[in-house]
């Protein structure tokens, strides 16, 4: 990679059910202001141009804040925007995206538990590894597959910057940071809130988890 920027701190993650109507740009605005140093754009709809224009303005909005934008699973739309790119499991090949966005574009990929694939993403030109869920999540329900213990060793692993997702709050970061998380993802427990100024609170409190531990 090239002079990335530090990749630690709160990795806030849109949802296009919470943040429907007019609720994206107020609702994100507000995470960025309390510090989010990464946002990922998700949007799972087939509306090409509306996803289009929500990222342009995304890209606006971090970039006032010095935050890093990041577009789930649309590498045309990433390349389009010069912005980061994050793949699942099976969400297309790392190594072309690497190679399509150039060497200083953060792309991550999802290794839900498995160190196995975290090798694999990392010799393809990863930026960063995501793993979980760690909790009970209501983005994607289910038994959580990773656990603290795993991510310790993970962290001894890899050099990488280590994501943790799944069910994170206020309450269960810590451990997370404690065991090696350089940056918590978090969907509900920062954006189901019921007013911007609720979702900047819960933002500066992740935020400043990252000063403390």
């Amino acid at each position: 990679m090239g002079d990335l920027p530090r990749l630690r701190g709160l990795y806030a993650i849109t949802d296009g059910q919470l943040l429907a109507g007019d609720r994206l740009m107020p609702w994100v605005d507000a995470a960025l202001a309390g510090g989010a140093s990464l946002l990922q754009y998700r949007d799972k709809s087939d509306d090409a141009g509306r996803r289009c224009d929500e990222a342009t303005q995304l890209k606006t909005l971090c970039s006032y804040y010095g935050a890093s934008l990041i577009i789930n699973d649309d590498l045309a739309l990433a390349d389009e925007l010069g912005v980061g790119l994050h793949l699942g499991r099976s969400d297309g090949s790392l190594r072309e995206a690497r190679q399509q966005l150039g060497r200083d574009a953060i792309i991550g990929a999802t290794c839900h538990d498995s160190p196995q694939f975290a090798e694999q993403a990392a010799a393809a030109g990863a930026s960063y590894l995501a793993f979980g869920r760690f909790f009970q999540s209501v983005t994607k329900p289910g038994a959580p597959s990773a656990t603290p213990v795993l991510l310790e060793q993970i962290r001894r692993r890899f050099a990488l910057p280590i994501v943790a997702i799944g069910g994170v709050t206020l309450h269960n970061a810590p451990q997370l940071i404690g065991a090696g998380a350089d940056l918590i993802a978090v969907v509900n427990g920062l954006f189901a809130a019921s007013s911007p100024a609720e979702v900047e609170r819960r933002a500066r409190g992740f935020s400043d988890l990252f000063q403390t531990l």
